[in-house]
């Protein structure tokens, strides 16, 4: 009896495992290449991505086809940033120490954060969307996404937006940290977590335990706060 190579294949693509076993395929082969090279253009997240879109073309799967079976992943998102809570408890202590300059650190850098991004877009000319759309580009994806979506961008935009941040920030945030002298493990938390997010909080985190509290910290703050104050400041200008 003949075996169907193509009804197997089929059968095999359009599986609802498919997208679960190439995402983490796709992430552990991106890790163990920048464990093993420590170059910094191989950030696991950019490399898996990049390998992700590859065998979705290959496949012939849509966008639709993959989100929708990797559900089981998306769900899993939220016990993953709740565990971020781990490294704040194991360094509560230095937090504390450090609440006033944290603070001052999450006002000024926020603001600087949102304000040049949308600055930086509106010089060259970008419209009033793409604007509303870069603003939130700094905090996680469903912050983004929502807040993007309230003050009239657009959400799936800043989910773009979102990554592209984070990638850039953990490529080029702790040796650029390092090259104007910005060495201590709290300062470069609070910069990748401010500025990065949740790729830069995981880069942090290789960085050591203290380096990557901070940048939980950052991020949690950072994403409370532009939820919370963005909308209103934009309802205030208009």
């Amino acid at each position: 009896m003949s075996l169907d190579w193509q009804g197997a294949w089929q059968a095999l693509i359009h599986h609802p495992l498919f997208g679960v076993g190439i995402t983490l395929a796709a992430y552990q082969l991106a890790l163990a290449a920048y464990e093993k090279t420590r170059w910094v253009f191989l950030q696991p997240v950019l490399v898996s991505m990049l390998v992700l879109i590859g065998v979705l073309l290959l496949c012939g799967l849509t966008y639709a086809e993959y989100r929708k079976s990797v559900e089981v992943l998306s769900v899993l998102l939220g016990p993953a940033t709740v565990a971020l809570a781990v490294p704040l408890f194991l360094n509560l202590r230095r937090i504390r120490q450090l609440f006033w300059p944290t603070l001052l650190t999450l006002l000024i850098a926020g603001v600087v954060a949102t304000v040049s991004g949308v600055a930086l877009a509106w010089a060259f000319g970008a419209e009033r969307m793409v604007l509303m759309t870069m603003a939130p580009k700094s905090v996680t994806s469903p912050i983004a996404m929502l807040v993007a979506d309230q003050i009239g961008g657009v959400a799936a935009l800043a989910a773009v937006f979102v990554l592209i941040t984070g990638v850039l920030g953990a490529i080029l945030g702790p040796e650029l940290l390092r090259l104007i002298g910005v060495r201590h493990p709290a300062a470069q938390g609070m910069a990748l977590g401010l500025t990065a997010h949740a790729v830069g909080t995981s880069r942090a985190l290789q960085e050591g335990e203290e380096c990557g509290a901070f940048a939980a910290l950052a991020m949690s703050l950072m994403g409370m706060t532009t939820a919370v104050v963005l909308p209103l400041v934009v309802a205030l200008l208009v």
